[in-house]
């Protein structure tokens, strides 16, 4: 019994147990806390150790900061150089048209612009195709005038000079509208003689490489006939039993082009800029001309006395050696410093107009009206359609071999529709709206379905009220909506519908030659650079190739850059762009230098989009970069390296885009430098770094145009 029964422990023994346990848990302890010392010691010592090496790479940063400075500097006197080329591109064109003697007037000489008004006001009874051939002259005119606007910094823009040119182009816009509703009127004085057989009414289509005009005539006055369609196409009008027999013509008048919508405003540089920079006026022509007169004027003298010079230039040298000697280095120097004052001065006008190009507006717009559509956020395309009643003039009569004609005074008039006062009629519904069919414009992209705005002529801005039933078929390209009054109307897309942008990449191609890829949530626009030109290479549409007219056309950067925004394609932000899009806000100078740097090196380096550009604060970017000679074969799985640029210093980061988390953390055995230049330069191959101190000054101020514009690593 005693045998089976189990040991009862004692007291002391549970006493030695419970020591036992007790000193083998502060033996642990201590082992833990000792071991914890150890790894804390080594930390300690590697963050040490790489406070050390951080603090001497800093140093050797700041140590040669002020060489790669001046470097930099030196590198970037591309940026003057190329404006430089560019103000003397505008003074040469200007002395090309004073030479060409072709008959236009040049749009800048106010009294040139303002005689070819007054003539063609003068010109009478026009009929429509002879002033949609005037029309191609005018729009050129007016082209030219808004890219004198746009193209010429704004520090070399005088106030009174913008006053000018907006004002010319607004004479220049009523006066062809004006023109037109006269020919119109003309065709419409002949509308019983081009009848059409079978309707009895008149039907007419004029079309044009930038107007369309559609018009209907009314002859028969039958109550039945109220659908109009124009032959061959969709386009046309239900219109009520009320203007079914009623003396009107229903006109269609698509202008391509936008004359309705008021100009924006001018960017100005600040006063402090313009005072440091000559204007360059029509004494500078004048000065050109007189040059330029004088080299031709000169050219024969100098080949029939070349061998008398050579003579004279002879004697003078052993005659006068040692004077000119002393002479001519007393005058270069002031020479020589005087254009580097010129370059400096202008290196820092053009840095100023740079970050003005990133300036955002600091409050959205307001607007009282509701309804009204929000020109920074939307943006009309395809043109203006300019829908309109008008009363049928008197018809021409047959007299004896004449055609007798009554020409009202007052001209071509509207019908008012709805009228004024409908106190005759008793139904409410007496005037419906008016059902109008459109076809959208074959070179536009529509990437949602387009809003139609009106005109409001009273209040000067679209509206989207007074529009309904509003049908939208996108595979046709025609869209039906009702109005309740006819008048000019448009279509409107969000202007920021590509943005934010989903990537982007630069890469070289060729010698001054890049392409740059921006991929959106709708499309893929893939853009050409070369010298001082842009073209638009392909896009894509839900990964399929859009074919598009702008398509291997080279343009220079401000009018590519407009022909895309008109063409749908806007990857250009504004100043307001920032109240309408979730941005990566980047500070404008930080992005100023990134972007001037990158231009730099982009004939032989690529650079990409990183994803932890947005998790960095708004003081650094961060994008990869690799170098990329435009021989090289396309690599699979290329090797890119990931930089972070403060604008004060660029370091490669131990990340890449496919770390877990993101850190500023130094790549092993690189070091910090002051430009993205000299951080590329401790990788790079001399090859590579030649082209970059080989490339064209006006091909990297339009890379770098491009970057400014499309404002990759804010709107990314």
């Amino acid at each position: 019994m005693s045998g089976s029964k189990k040991k009862r422990i004692t007291k002391a023994d549970r006493l030695k147990q419970l020591q036992e346990e007790e000193e083998k848990r502060q033996k642990e302890e201590e082992e833990a806390r000792v071991k914890y010392e150890k790894e804390e010691m080594e930390r300690l010592e590697i963050q040490r150790t790489e406070k050390e090496k951080l603090q001497k790479l800093e140093a050797k940063d700041l140590e040669r900061r002020n060489e790669e400075l001046e470097e930099l500097y030196l590198l970037e006197a591309c940026f003057p150089e190329a404006e430089k080329l560019k103000r003397d591109s505008r003074l040469l064109s200007q002395w090309k048209h004073y030479t060409q003697c072709d008959g236009s007037p040049d749009p800048s000489i106010s009294q040139e612009i303002n005689t070819f008004i007054s003539l063609w006001k003068e010109e009478a009874n026009e009929t429509f195709e002879a002033v949609t051939a005037k029309s191609k002259l005018v729009l050129n005119l007016i082209e030219k005038l808004k890219l004198i606007l746009l193209e010429t910094p704004s520090y070399d823009l005088q106030e009174k000079n913008i006053i000018q040119y907006q004002g010319s182009i607004l004479e220049l816009q009523e006066l062809l509208h004006l023109k037109f509703n006269i020919a119109t009127e003309i065709l419409l004085r002949q509308a019983s003689t081009l009848a059409d057989l079978d309707s009895g009414n008149m039907e007419k289509v004029i079309r044009d490489e930038n107007v369309t005009l559609y018009v209907w005539a009314n002859l028969k006055k039958n109550p039945r006939y109220r659908s109009i369609r124009f032959s061959e196409t969709q386009i046309g009008f239900e219109i009520p039993r009320i203007l079914a027999t009623s003396d009107i013509a229903l006109r269609l008048l698509h202008t391509h082009y936008d004359h309705v919508t008021p100009l924006g405003p001018v960017p100005t540089a600040p006063q402090e800029h313009t005072s440091t920079v000559t204007y360059f006026g029509k004494d500078e022509v004048k000065s050109v001309e007189a040059a330029v007169s004088k080299d031709l004027q000169e050219e024969y003298n100098e080949q029939e006395n070349e061998s008398n010079a050579v003579h004279e230039e002879e004697t003078k040298v052993d005659e006068q050696g040692g004077i000119e000697g002393q002479t001519s280095s007393v005058q270069e120097e002031p020479e020589a410093t005087k254009y580097e004052l010129e370059m400096k001065l202008l290196s820092e006008t053009v840095s100023a107009a740079q970050l003005l190009l990133l300036e955002n507006a600091p409050e959205k717009p307001y607007f009282s009206e509701e309804n009204e559509v929000d020109l920074c956020q939307f943006t009309a395309l395809g043109g203006v359609h300019h829908l309109d009643i008008l009363e049928l003039p008197p018809q021409c009569k047959p007299r004896k071999g004449w055609m007798i004609v009554e020409i009202l005074k007052e001209g071509l008039q509207k019908y008012t529709y709805p009228p004024e006062t409908a106190e005759d009629f008793e139904t409410e519904n007496a005037f419906p709206p008016i059902e109008v069919m459109l076809e959208v414009h074959e070179n536009v992209i529509f990437f949602e379905n387009p809003v139609v705005a009106r005109w409001d002529a009273e209040g000067k801005h679209w509206k989207t009220d007074g529009i309904s039933n509003v049908s939208y078929k996108s595979e046709d390209r025609l869209i039906t909506f009702s109005l309740e009054t006819l008048g000019p109307v448009t279509l409107i897309q969000d202007a920021h519908v590509n943005m934010p942008y989903q990537s982007w990449e630069l890469r070289p191609l060729d010698v001054n030659k890049v392409l740059l890829t921006v991929t959106t949530v709708f499309t893929e626009i893939q853009i050409q650079i070369k010298e001082n030109l842009c073209m638009l290479a392909s896009i894509k549409l839900n990964d399929k190739k859009h074919s598009s007219i702008l398509e291997e056309k080279w343009m220079t950067p401000v009018s590519f850059i407009i022909a895309l925004k008109e063409a749908g394609l806007n990857i250009f932000p504004t100043g307001h762009s920032h109240f309408y899009v979730v941005i990566n806000y980047k500070l404008p100078l930080v992005e100023v230098k990134a972007y001037r740097q990158m231009a730099l090196l982009s004939s032989a380096f690529a650079f990409g989009w990183s994803k932890w550009n947005t998790v960095c604060d708004s003081k650094k970017v961060v994008f990869q970069v690799r170098e990329h000679l435009p021989k090289e074969e396309p690599i699979q799985n290329p090797n890119w390296t990931l930089l972070m640029f403060s604008g004060d210093r660029a370091q490669s980061l131990k990340i890449n885009e496919s770390s877990d988390a993101f850190s500023e953390a130094l790549k092993e055995e690189t070091e910090f430098h002051s430009t993205l230049y000299h951080m590329v330069k401790d990788f790079a191959s001399k090859e590579a770094m030649k082209k970059v101190r080989c490339s064209n000054c006006q091909f990297v101020d339009s890379v770098c145009h491009m970057l400014l514009s499309t404002r990759l690593l804010s709107y990314s």
